[in-house]
Order: C-alpha cells, then sequence, then structure tokens
C-alpha cells in the first residue's frame, strides 16, 4: 500500500510539471488555432535562466525561478509580436516549420552559452526531504509541485470561464470580425493569451530542473508529452489538459515502477486506446483559427 501511494504521488507531482508545460501549448493550439512547436522550448529557457540566476548569480530560489519566468516570457511575447504573429492565418505546416526552426535556434543558443552538459539546481533546504503522513511519506519538493498545480488548475478555469479576459478570449475565437466591432482589442487579447502561455511552460520548466534534468535535448523530449497531452486531453480544455496529464504520468510511471520492460511504451499505447475511444480528446473544445 505505501509503495502504491509512494508511486501515486510521484505520478501526480510528474503530471504537474507535465500540465504546466502542456497547458500553454493547450491553449494556443485550442482557442487560437496556433500550432507552437517552440512552447517547450520556451520551458527550457526558464530551466536555463533558473540555474543561471540561482546558481551562476547566487539568487534565492524562488526569485531565481520568478526572474526566469519573466526572462522567458517577455521572449515569448517578443516572438510573438515579431514572428508568430504573422503566421497565424498560415498552413498548419507552415506554423508547424516556423516554430520548430525556432526551437531550434533556442536550443543552439543554450548549448553556445551554457554547453551541453546537464545543468543542476539546488532547492531550498525547506523543500528537501520527504514529509509522513501517516502511511504517505512523500517528497516535499514534489507535493509542492502537485500543489502549485492544483492552484493554477482552478486560477485558470476560473479566468476563462468567470472574467471579462476569458470572455473577451472567446469571443475573439468565435468570430473575431464582431469581436472587434464590439471594442475587443483582438491582437492585444492574443498577444497576452500567448504570454500567460509562456510564463506557464517556464514555471514548468524552472520547477522542472530538479526533477526533469536540463540539457539542450529538454525542449524536443518533453514536446512530445505535451503534444501527447494536448492530443489525449482536447485541444482548449484546461480540465482535459489536467486529467491527461495526471493519467499519462500516473500510468507512465506506474508501469516503470511495476513493469519496467514496457514502461518506455506503455503511455503511447494508452493514448493509442483512448484516441480510438475518444479520438476529440477527454475534453476536446473545437479551436478556431486566429
Amino acid at each position: 500500500m505505501t509503495a502504491f501511494l509512494g508511486v501515486l504521488i510521484d505520478g501526480l507531482s510528474y503530471g504537474a510539471l507535465i500540465f504546466l508545460m502542456a497547458i500553454g501549448l493547450s491553449v494556443t493550439l485550442g482557442l487560437m488555432g496556433f500550432v507552437n512547436l517552440a512552447h517547450t522550448a520556451l520551458a527550457m529557457v526558464g530551466g536555463y535562466f533558473t540555474v543561471l540566476f540561482g546558481e551562476r548569480m547566487g539568487w534565492p530560489f524562488g526569485w531565481a525561478v520568478l526572474g526566469a519566468v519573466a526572462v522567458a516570457t517577455v521572449l515569448g511575447v517578443v516572438l510573438e509580436r515579431s514572428l508568430f504573429r504573422l503566421i497565424y492565418r498560415r498552413d498548419a505546416l507552415v506554423q508547424v516549420l516556423l516554430t520548430i526552426g525556432v526551437m531550434m535556434m533556442i536550443s543552439a543558443a543554450m548549448i553556445y552559452f551554457f554547453g551541453p552538459a546537464l545543468q543542476m539546481v539546488q532547492i531550498p533546504e525547506a523543500l528537501r526531504g520527504r514529509v509522513s503522513l501517516g502511511v504517505l511519506d512523500a517528497s516535499r519538493y514534489r507535493l509542492m509541485l502537485l500543489g502549485i498545480s492544483l492552484v493554477l488548475v482552478v486560477i485558470l478555469q476560473w479566468g476563462f470561464e468567470r472574467t471579462r479576459f476569458g470572455t473577451m478570449i472567446r469571443a475573439a475565437v468565435d468570430n473575431q470580425r464582431v469581436a472587434a466591432a464590439l471594442g475587443v482589442p483582438i491582437q492585444a487579447v492574443f498577444m497576452a493569451t500567448f504570454a500567460v502561455g509562456t510564463a506557464l511552460a517556464a514555471l514548468g520548466g524552472a520547477l522542472g530542473v530538479e526533477a526533469l534534468g536540463l540539457d539542450p535535448a529538454f525542449a524536443m523530449k518533453n514536446l512530445i508529452l505535451a503534444l501527447l497531452v494536448v492530443v489525449v486531453g482536447g485541444a482548449g480544455s484546461i480540465m482535459g489538459t489536467f486529467a491527461a496529464s495526471m493519467m499519462v504520468a500516473v500510468f507512465d510511471i506506474a508501469c516503470k515502477y511495476y513493469v519496467p520492460e514496457i514502461g518506455a511504451f506503455a503511455m503511447y499505447g494508452l493514448m493509442l486506446l483512448l484516441l480510438m475511444v475518444r479520438p476529440q480528446g477527454i475534453r476536446g473544445a473545437k479551436g478556431a483559427s486566429a
């Protein structure tokens, strides 16, 4: 029982990181109709700048994470305003090719400035070690990751469903001309949406350095996971993305623990099974082109 609970907590905390890196991609793909395969490269920027601020400049861990999120968000907004907005109405193939090129350029830049070696970060003493809760014995850091993801799910769901900003996003997606005629600043709304998605990805990259490791292949490895979660959860669905992140991560960790011979392939089998049952994903939302 204790081992099962440990696997469950590890899986849920892993799912929390996947959710942070996937939710922005889900929003831009499902609501804006933009295929941004450079998304996890921006998460990688968050990780590398956390190392820069925390390990090389001596900032406290929390400030290093916030600084890294800020840098990655600014970079994401610059890319959105200078490059990405020019191809919102283009074919998906054009978007894929451009964003893959951006991802490769960012990866090359990280190698140039930080080198090809695996990067490490020291977490605060308060987040090290394990905590016992009855029969449950879990890592403090992993419990923190899980708590952050649960808080963000509530905030994002409320923000997109209950606030004026969320209403403007839905209006801009449904019909840009009518929304613009009603005074909705379409370009500003899309830029803000992209910035939120980038900030969440950067947060996932920053917090994932200790749990996932960080090297120049980080973007490509986690892009596959992010796409898997978006497809299974349904593009544009916050709750669907969260559910898919947790389901895929727990299943992956459990298989690697109990049946390591097939652990590396099990989650792809789960994806195929789920898509055979629900091709639109768990809670797929109809996207629209920006």
